[in-house]
């Protein structure tokens, strides 16, 4: 049973990530009853100067792979509850309560938040509405939107699987077969850079390329290799 007297671990996986982490971490400052641990994959620039800056834990990865350093933050966790987030994203003002209420519910095996991406144009809020809208209708959020679930189910289920891509996509497809992931509605907001470096649409076509190879059953670092070319 979940209670708001459960401690929550925000588990934040970094590489080179100087120009968000500082604001990323601001948000956590003087809160009660969690932790927030920074996953770190090799940062070649002052990431972890400024989060030591900044008092939060540090763990080292030997391995420069999401999907591991996630599963490593987890592994260091304290917390009855584990968040995952990216540095680039913000949660709402009420996210402890919302955690704590969505897992509560009968049947839920984890939850995740609405997605706002910060960029005032018309096109971003059209791509919020469908991101929304798959989540909602097929219980199918992606690491962006904060996905969150007990430590207890999270290591029963072996954690995120060792993949160098979609690694929150399957995650997310094993959860399914076990019960409800609810979404909160509240929302995240996420960095637009992603969608600014390379186009709206064309990060969008790339995404979805991505998705249908996996289906597929192509090679993962195969996909990750075309993803990142495409970076």
């Amino acid at each position: 049973m979940n209670s708001p007297q459960q401690k929550i671990s925000i588990i934040i996986p970094v590489i080179n990530e100087a120009s968000t982490i500082q604001k990323c971490l601001l948000q956590f400052q003087n809160k009660q009853n969690q932790e927030v641990i920074i996953v770190d994959g090799g940062s070649a620039d002052n990431t972890i100067e400024l989060v030591k800056k900044q008092g939060f834990k540090v763990v080292q990865s030997e391995v420069k792979k999401r999907s591991y350093q996630m599963n490593l933050g987890a592994k260091e966790a304290q917390g009855d509850i584990l968040l995952f987030l990216h540095s680039d994203t913000i949660l709402p003002n009420n996210y402890l309560s919302s955690i704590h209420n969505i897992l509560a519910k009968q049947n839920t095996i984890a939850g995740a938040f609405r997605l706002q991406i910060d960029d005032g144009k018309q096109s971003f809020r059209f791509l919020e509405t469908m991101v929304n809208l798959r989540s909602h209708l097929c219980s199918l959020p992606y690491g962006d939107q904060g996905i969150f679930i007990q430590k207890s189910i999270f290591k029963q289920i072996g954690g995120f699987p060792d993949f160098p891509i979609m690694e929150d996509f399957a995650l997310i497809k094993i959860l399914q077969k076990k019960g409800k992931i609810r979404i909160a509605d509240d929302a995240v907001i996420t960095s637009a850079r992603r969608w600014q470096k390379l186009g709206l649409w064309k990060t969008t076509i790339i995404n979805q390329w991505v998705i249908i190879g996996y289906y597929l059953g192509i090679d993962l670092n195969t996909l990750a290799n075309f993803y990142r070319h495409q970076k």
